[in-house]
């Protein structure tokens, strides 16, 4: 997005720049964003609320009130986010990986999965997955803030919450009982070990598979690690024989054509729902999936026992963090992902040049097995750690930082010139 709004500085732009997403935020757009652009640069939380900025913006008197009143508020936004240091990188990538989470490989034995390489599932029952939906981010999309069911009785919003649920509802069973999606999914599992400092090297089938990691770089106490993700993996030098996990799933197959058929009859609003019944039957399928990997798959909690509620409250063993997300947040290893499942040959999922999932209703990422390993945030990262990353990824230091962007902690342009 950063690049987006430089590019569109450099060709002399003057439209509005909306920005919003489920990684985006309005701290982001202040600081990173609108200082490339000198046109309006405006976050916007979610499409829904985007017409109304919009037609604000194509009007000339509430135009000038809305650039004014968002330049303000970014202006504000990058006074407070300056005075902030305590999420800057303040430990050197060396001193970080010497406190690397001690994990005991002597006394652990790493599971086995059933199988190695991958395996597909062509046609996931959606009967199945509606079971496995969690309803309280349909309600955020929607500006509904609270907790499912409770929202449905809420004094204030319950009443409009319990309407949107009845059509959500009722269009879950016509999409299912007609068919509209179909589901598929890839995942499979392939030997792997930590290469002792950050990466993960993975046997493939077609060779070995550098999988590049980031590790924490703030200040910590001394008791705590830096956490990385290679740290969930044993080390080539223990000798143990461990694995890694890996899918994508979509519930996407077949929307396009009812999403057009909403859009001409200029039913906007049932367009909508069915986008977003559609991102919860995908995250339902990579919860369904994560379950059977556990209990199945790999096995390494066979007597899991958990309904609904415990499997959204992750209390179950293992993660499965998705590249782009806050444990590994370059998105350029989702390419990785790809090559190692054959994502696209097998379910038909395909990547833009941006890595961006397509059809949009996916979810992909890796399975970790290690009963240690937790879901964390990296956040920023200094040069040191950027140089070695680039290095190990075979990529210069510009496109790195283009890429790592939002986590830099540092200005890539004034340690340049430095």
């Amino acid at each position: 997005m950063v690049h987006v709004a430089s590019e569109m500085q450099r060709l002399d732009f003057d439209l509005p720049l909306l920005i919003g997403g489920a990684t985006t935020s309005p701290a982001h757009t202040a600081v990173k964003i609108e200082p490339k652009y000198e046109g309006p640069v405006i976050y916007v939380k979610d499409a829904s609320r985007s017409v109304g900025v919009a037609q604000a913006l194509v009007e000339d008197d509430t135009r000038k009130v809305l650039v004014e009143k968002n330049r303000s508020d970014n202006a504000r936004r990058r006074e407070q986010h300056a005075g902030k240091t305590r999420l800057k990188p303040q430990v050197s990538i060396g001193a970080a990986r010497d406190r690397r989470e001690q994990i005991d490989w002597e006394n652990y034995l790493p599971p086995a999965p059933s199988f190695t390489g991958t395996r597909v599932f062509d046609d996931v029952s959606l009967d199945v997955l509606r079971d496995y939906i969690d309803w309280m981010p349909f309600f955020n999309a929607w500006e509904f803030h609270g907790k499912f069911p409770a929202i449905l009785k809420d004094p204030i919003v319950g009443e409009p919450a319990t309407s949107l649920f009845r059509d959500a509802e009722a269009m879950l069973e016509q999409l299912i009982r007609e068919k509209w999606l179909r589901a598929r999914a890839v995942l499979g599992f392939f030997p792997a070990v930590s290469d002792g400092v950050d990466d993960i090297i993975v046997e493939s089938g077609n060779g070995e598979l550098r999988l590049c990691h980031l590790r924490q770089q703030r200040a910590k106490r001394e008791d705590q690690a830096h956490w990385c993700l290679a740290d969930y993996v044993a080390p080539s030098a223990t000798g143990l024989a461990d694995y890694i996990g890996g899918f994508a799933v979509t519930a996407g197959i077949g929307i396009d054509e009812h999403v057009a058929r909403f859009e001409a009859e200029h039913d906007d609003y049932s367009a909508i729902l069915l986008k977003a019944l559609a991102d919860r039957l995908a995250e339902a399928m990579a919860e369904y999936f994560h379950e059977r990997v556990r209990k199945d798959f790999w096995g390494y909690a066979a007597d899991e026992q958990f309904g609904n509620d415990e499997l959204i409250a992750e209390a179950y063993r293992g993660i499965r963090p998705a590249p782009g997300y806050p444990a590994c947040p370059d998105h350029t290893e989702k390419g990785k992902l790809w090559s190692l499942l054959d994502v696209e040959t097998n379910i038909g999922l395909t990547l833009t040049d941006s890595y961006a999932m397509f059809p949009t209703a996916a979810v992909s990422g890796f399975y970790f097995a290690h009963p240690e390993s937790r879901y964390f945030a990296v956040g920023k990262i200094d040069r040191d750690q950027v140089e070695s990353y680039a290095e190990r990824k075979g990529m210069s230091l510009e496109e790195a930082e283009r890429w790592l962007a939002p986590n830099l902690g540092y200005d890539p342009a004034a340690a340049n010139a430095a």
